[in-house]
C-alpha cells in the first residue's frame, strides 16, 4: 500500500490515473496479442483451405474414373505426330486425331495435378508423385490408384470424416476422362447452326408478316 496515497486528493487523483493508466496499457497489450493470434490463426486458415481445396482438385483429376483405361499415355504433343497410324478414310483419320488429342489433355492434366501434389502434398504424396513424374518422363505408363487413394485418406481425415469402411468395394481409380477438342468443336458449331437458323427462321416469318399486312393495306385502300 506504500504505492497508494490517499492521505489528500491530490495523492488519490495520482494513484486512480496510476492504475488507470496501467489498465489501459494491459488492456491494450491483451487486445494486441488477440489481433496478432487472430490474424495467424486465419492466415493458417486460408493456407489449410487453399491446400485442401488443390488437393481435391488433383484428387479428382487422377481419380476421376472408375472405368475404361485406367492408366496415363505418357506421350508427349511431339509424339503424337510421328507415332499416329496413317489411315486413308477420313473418318478413321478423325477418330484417330480425336483419340490421340484426348489422351494429350489427359496427360497435361495429370502432369499439372501431379506439380500441384508435389508442392502442396504431404511426405507420402510427394513420394507417390514423384514416382509417377519419373515414369511420365521415361515414357512408362502411369499408375494412379495408389496415389488416388493415399489423397482420399488425407483429405477425408483433414475435414473430419471418418475412414472408408473396409467393407466397400471400390473399384480402382484413374484418371478423369475429358472431352476431345473435335467433338467440343462439332458440338459448338451444331449449336451455332441451331441458333442460326432459329435467327433466319424468325426472320423470315418477320418478313413474310410485313409483306402480308402490307398488300391488306393496299387492297383495302379506298382511294387505290
Amino acid at each position: 500500500m506504500r504505492y497508494f496515497d490517499f492521505s489528500s486528493w491530490q495523492g488519490i487523483l495520482t494513484t486512480l490515473l496510476g492504475l488507470a493508466l496501467f489498465t489501459l496499457i494491459g488492456v491494450g497489450v491483451r487486445v494486441l496479442m488477440m489481433q496478432t493470434l487472430q490474424q495467424r490463426r486465419e492466415r493458417m486458415n486460408r493456407q489449410i483451405n487453399e491446400r485442401l481445396r488443390t488437393l481435391i482438385a488433383a484428387y479428382k483429376t487422377l481419380g476421376g474414373s472408375f472405368t475404361g483405361r485406367l492408366t496415363v499415355d505418357p506421350t508427349h504433343l511431339r509424339d503424337l505426330g510421328a507415332q499416329a497410324p496413317v489411315q486413308d478414310e477420313e473418318a478413321g483419320s478423325q477418330d484417330a486425331a480425336s483419340g490421340s488429342d484426348r489422351s494429350r489433355r489427359i496427360r497435361d492434366a495429370v502432369e499439372a495435378a501431379l506439380a500441384d501434389i508435389v508442392l502442396l502434398g504431404t511426405e507420402e504424396h510427394v513420394r507417390l508423385a514423384g514416382q509417377a513424374a519419373a515414369d511420365m518422363a521415361a515414357g512408362r505408363p502411369i499408375h494412379t490408384a495408389e496415389l488416388v487413394i493415399s489423397l482420399r485418406n488425407f483429405i477425408r481425415k483433414a475435414l473430419d470424416l471418418g475412414p472408408v469402411p473396409d467393407d466397400a468395394e471400390i473399384p480402382l481409380q484413374g484418371p478423369t476422362r475429358v472431352q476431345g477438342s473435335g467433338s467440343r468443336a462439332k458440338s459448338d458449331g451444331a449449336r451455332s447452326g441451331g441458333r442460326g437458323g432459329g435467327m433466319g427462321g424468325g426472320g423470315g416469318a418477320g418478313m413474310g408478316m410485313g409483306l402480308g399486312l402490307g398488300a391488306g393495306r393496299k387492297d383495302t385502300d379506298p382511294h387505290g
